[in-house]
């Protein structure tokens, strides 16, 4: 380690930090400055990368957990020569930079997880610890090894004291992670306050007692930091790391340093004062030619590794064909094309739970993509996506593609997209639908991110029936609905069920929640499987053309599909049934074909659906009709409430007899 150059850089980051945020009056300084020896010895001595192959495979995996501290990632990523240019550090939180306020997956090359909303970043981390172990234990062999990367995550106060952050902590610990390094930057502030005002957690003890490694060291000391650092990558006692580094927030301006106004924009305002205190010149942006050409050298080692690598790993490609076109699949997020053929057609008089046929499906969907993993918040039993034969991922053995989570469904959310965003496998994870909102700062992480998770929330409804109404979901599923970039699915039969996990499997642009019921619902197998599923696809279709003119239009999704298919045998001709599993998907067809299943002339229309109504009238038009249930639920047998609540055939005859005059 050449400390002496290491002292230039962290100096010269804390410049780069105080200048981008003077520039444009806004970002936090507190982390960038607190923790420039701690990015020092990282970016310039223990991480193995590649700046110039941001997603080479064997790299160690950085997360700024603490995503406030932007400015931190982005000047080591700059000093460290991958594509953020100077120009993009003066653009910092500018329109259209790749330098936002808070850093986002794959808008900045090696930004390895979109963080911000505290504690996430920990769950990311341990998603991508989890990976990396799997990725070991399946690819790996006695002649090569291609994977023994490490997760190096940097948090705060703020991130610690999450729950989302607790539960994740403790899932790496019972899970034997021990290729995860968490760097806890320990300054004894949060954004309000100096920290014992909200916290006394003594954290060396709190790690230990979830199996974790822990160690208490000067954050400012580089050769303290190297070896905590290289000592916790070097671990290998089936327990996951902290390095508690104690550091002072905003160190390099004076006149804020140490204190609860150092977190955020307060100390640019000394920023001449702070540049000629770090021994800096005038000059703004300041990076010497002896600290560029320290990272270029830095970079052409991390060059010589990752080719060293690449031999190891076209040898083992070489030996192993099938294991590396799994992997390439992986890597590309590529399915079976014909992924949906592949499912059996269900039988005629199929019936059966929405969520035991999913069970079913992600069975034979798990047969033809092995890279899927799923998992459940201790309710495999009820969520059924249990893959049999899969074996169980844990600390003994992490070949399984079964996740446990324990009842954590906020980290299941934080640990899915960490998974996805290592790229390497399809995550999937479950629990009951009214417990979504647990985990919805996750889903719309994962929805801004892109990130190609599938949730599995089942007893979707007041179908539930006698757990009442703490468990009876009912503004839910719109609450999903109005995420943008979430696929929200609710099957209303078997083959739609099929489609639905084609499609989220199929989906490499954002997450898709699977919607499934409790209580059996019919096949409606009187028309084609090919017609359902090909309609379930696009999100919407006609399921029973109209005979005669039509002069009703009747939709529904999930369960509800089964009333308006019986109303419109009672209704007669001129009725057409259009299903809607996936208002999402329906609204990316073409106006034609929208207007194909929806036609405009057709201004008679009813909407049921077993939840809040509101967001329905954009397809009933004000006159129209919804169904639907804008109270909460009622304690008895599931039929019972459906009854109660009207949700049933005879209460849209009704609404089409009053409707039609």
């Amino acid at each position: 380690m050449n400390e002496q150059i290491l002292q230039s850089a962290a100096a010269q980051a804390r410049g780069l930090a105080i200048d981008a945020v003077h520039a444009c009056s806004s970002g936090h300084l507190g982390l960038p400055l607190g923790c420039a020896e701690i990015g020092a010895v990282l970016f310039g001595d223990s991480l193995n990368y590649n700046p110039a192959a941001p997603k080479w495979l064997n790299r160690d995996r950085f997360i700024l957990s603490a995503g406030h501290g932007s400015m931190f990632i982005y000047t080591w990523l700059h000093l460290s020569g991958y594509a953020v240019s100077l120009e993009e550090v003066k653009n910092f939180r500018k329109l259209h930079s790749i330098t936002p306020g808070h850093p986002e997956f794959e808008e900045t090359p090696g930004v390895e997880a979109t963080t911000g909303p505290l504690g996430q970043g920990i769950a990311n981390a341990v998603g991508y610890a989890l990976s990396g172990k799997r990725a070991a234990a399946r690819y790996n062999t006695a002649e090569h090894t291609i994977f023994n990367h490490n997760i190096v995550a940097l948090a705060g106060d703020g991130c610690i004291q999450e729950g989302v952050a607790r539960e994740a902590i403790e899932f790496a610990g019972h899970n034997g992670l021990d290729n995860l390094v968490l760097i806890y930057d320990s300054n004894d502030v949060t954004l309000d306050a100096m920290a014992d005002v909200s916290q006394g957690t003594q954290a060396e003890a709190y790690f230990q007692s979830q199996n974790w490694n822990a160690v208490t060291i000067d954050g400012h000391d580089f050769t303290a930091v190297k070896e905590a650092v290289d000592a916790a990558k070097a671990n290998s006692n089936g327990k996951p790391s902290v390095i508690i580094a104690k550091t002072e927030i905003g160190r390099g301006i004076p006149q804020v340093a140490g204190t609860q106004k150092a977190h955020g924009e307060g100390g640019a305002g000394f920023a001449a004062e702070a540049r000629a205190g770090l021994g800096l010149p005038e000059e703004t942006f300041f990076v010497s030619d002896e600290v560029r050409s320290f990272f270029a050298a830095k970079a052409e080692e991390s060059a010589a590794a990752m080719a060293e690598w690449q031999a190891t790993y076209d040898a083992w490609a070489a030996a192993n064909p099938a294991l590396a076109e799994e992997l390439s699949n992986g890597v590309a997020k590529a399915i079976p094309s014909d992924l949906l053929d592949r499912i059996p057609a269900f039988d005629a008089d199929y019936k059966d739970a929405t969520r035991g046929t999913g069970g079913s499906v992600i069975n034979t969907v798990a047969q033809e993509v092995p890279q899927l993993l799923t998992g459940s918040a201790d309710l495999f039993g009820s969520t059924k996506n249990y893959i049999k034969d899969g074996g169980d991922f844990s600390a003994k053995d992490a070949s399984g593609r079964n996740i446990w989570f324990g009842i954590r469904e906020h980290a299941m959310g934080g640990i899915l997209n960490g998974i996805a965003y290592d790229g390497l496998f399809h995550a999937s994870g479950a629990t009951f639908c009214v417990f979504a909102d647990y985990l919805r700062p996750s889903i719309r992480i994962a929805a801004l991110a892109k990130l190609p998770v599938t949730y599995i929330f089942t007893h979707d409804s007041v179908g539930v029936g006698e757990d009442g109404p703490t468990h009876q979901p009912v503004e839910t599923v719109s609450g999903l609905r109005v995420i943008p970039n979430l696929d929200v699915v609710r099957p209303g039969d078997p083959e739609e069920v099929a489609a639905a996990y084609a499609g989220a499997l199929g989906r490499v642009d954002g997450p898709t929640a699977l919607i499934f019921t409790r209580q059996g619902i019919p096949n409606n197998s009187d028309v084609p499987v090919e017609v359902r599923r090909e309609g379930a696809l696009k999100g919407g279709y006609v399921l029973k053309q109209e005979t005669g003119d039509l002069k009703l239009i009747l939709m529904a999704s999930g369960s509800e599909v089964g009333h308006i298919v019986e109303a419109a045998k009672e209704l007669g001709d001129g009725v057409r049934v259009v299903s809607m599993p996936c208002l999402e998907r329906f609204e990316r067809q073409s106006d034609e074909y929208k207007k194909s299943v929806l036609p405009c002339e057709c201004k008679n229309r009813i909407a049921i659906e077993a939840g809040v109504s509101g967001l329905w009238y954009k397809y009933t038009g004000c006159e129209g009709k919804v169904l639907g249930i804008d109270r909460f639920g009622i304690s008895a047998p599931g039929n019972v409430v459906m009854e109660e609540l009207g949700m049933t055939a005879g209460h849209v005859v009704a609404a089409a007899q009053e409707l039609l005059g």
